[in-house]
C-alpha cells in the first residue's frame, strides 16, 4: 500500500473542514490583495509561466498573496505535475530531502507524488535524499496543496522537496536539474513552485524595505546578488534556497521576464504592523 502523508497543519495554517477550507480559498482569491478571480486569459507577450515564488504562512495572513501565483499559472495552463521546494523549518531528516513516492492528503483529498519525476531528479542531483520522515511536521509545502487542488483538481501530481542546506551549490544543482526536466516535457505540463516567506518579525516599513531590496535581484535573475543581499542586509527569508533555485532554473530555461505579482506583509492582512512577515508572489515568464 502506498504511503500517505497526513496533514500536519490543517486546523492551524488553514481550515481543517473541507467546506470551510473551500470558502477560505475563495476568500483569498477574491481578497483585495488577491487576484480577484480566476481567468483563462494569458498575459500578452508571454507564452508560459514555468516557475513561481509563493508564500507559505497561515491563509489569513498570506493566502491572498499566494493565490496570485496560482491564478497566474491557471491563466496559461493546467500543469500535470508541480515540483514544490521549501525550507525545512525544523531541521529534521536529510539536508536536502525528497518525498519519493506515495501521496499527500489534505481536507480536499489526496495528491499523488510523481515518482517518475522524483526519480529523474534524484538521478541528476547528488544532494537529494529520499526521506519521508523529514516532511513530518513541515508546513511550507503542505499549505500550497489546497490551492493546487481547488484550482487544478486532484489529478495533478506533486514532487515535494525541502532543504535546510540552503547553499549556492545545492541551488545550482537543483535549479539546473529542474530546468532540464521542465524543458524535456510538454510546455506548461510541469511547474516549479518555490515556497518562501520573506523578512520576519520586524515593523512593516523595515520588512517592506528589506524585502524589496532582496526581490530586486530576483527580478533581474541575479542569484549571486540575491544571496549577497540576503546575507548583507540580514533579510530573514526562510526559503532563500528555494528562491535561488528558481533563479538558476529560470536562467537555464531562457526566462526573459520576471514579474512581482504582489508584495505585502502580515501587517497588510492583520492590521498589526509592529512585527510583520513579508510575502511575495513572483512569476517567471517564457
Amino acid at each position: 500500500m502506498a504511503r500517505v502523508r497526513k496533514p500536519a497543519v490543517a486546523g492551524a495554517f488553514y481550515e481543517a473542514d473541507r467546506d470551510r477550507l473551500v470558502k477560505q480559498i475563495e476568500w483569498a482569491i477574491s481578497h483585495q490583495l488577491g487576484p480577484g478571480q480566476l481567468t483563462k486569459q494569458p498575459r500578452d507577450g508571454y507564452k508560459a509561466v514555468p516557475i513561481v515564488i509563493v508564500p507559505h504562512a497561515g491563509y489569513v495572513y498570506s493566502g491572498p498573496i499566494a493565490a496570485m501565483s496560482f491564478a497566474e499559472i491557471y491563466r496559461f495552463h493546467n500543469p500535470r505535475t508541480f515540483i514544490l521546494i521549501g525550507p525545512n523549518h525544523y531541521g529534521i531528516g536529510a539536508s536536502v530531502a525528497i518525498y519519493p513516492e506515495g501521496a499527500w492528503e489534505t481536507p480536499l483529498g489526496a495528491l499523488e507524488v510523481d515518482s517518475e519525476v522524483a526519480k529523474d531528479l534524484m538521478s541528476k542531483v547528488k544532494y537529494l535524499e529520499p526521506d519521508v520522515y523529514a516532511f513530518t511536521q513541515e508546513h511550507s509545502l503542505e499549505v500550497q496543496l489546497p490551492f493546487i487542488q481547488y484550482i487544478f483538481g486532484n489529478n495533478v501530481k506533486i514532487v515535494p522537496i525541502i532543504i535546510w542546506r540552503q547553499t549556492k551549490e545545492v541551488a545550482r544543482d537543483l535549479g539546473n536539474a529542474i530546468a532540464d526536466i521542465i524543458s524535456s516535457h510538454e510546455p506548461g505540463s510541469i511547474v516549479y513552485v518555490a515556497s518562501s516567506d520573506w523578512n520576519h518579525y520586524e515593523p512593516h516599513e523595515i520588512t517592506t524595505e528589506k524585502d524589496m531590496r532582496a526581490i530586486d535581484p530576483v527580478l533581474r535573475l541575479d542569484d549571486d546578488s540575491f544571496l549577497d543581499v540576503i546575507e548583507r542586509y540580514d533579510v530573514s527569508a526562510c526559503g532563500y534556497g528555494a528562491i535561488a533555485t528558481a533563479i538558476v532554473a529560470a536562467k537555464k530555461l531562457g526566462v526573459k521576464n520576471v514579474v512581482l505579482l504582489r508584495h505585502a506583509t502580515s501587517g497588510d492582512t492583520s492590521g498589526y504592523t509592529l512585527e510583520t512577515v513579508g510575502y511575495a508572489s513572483i512569476a517567471f515568464f517564457l
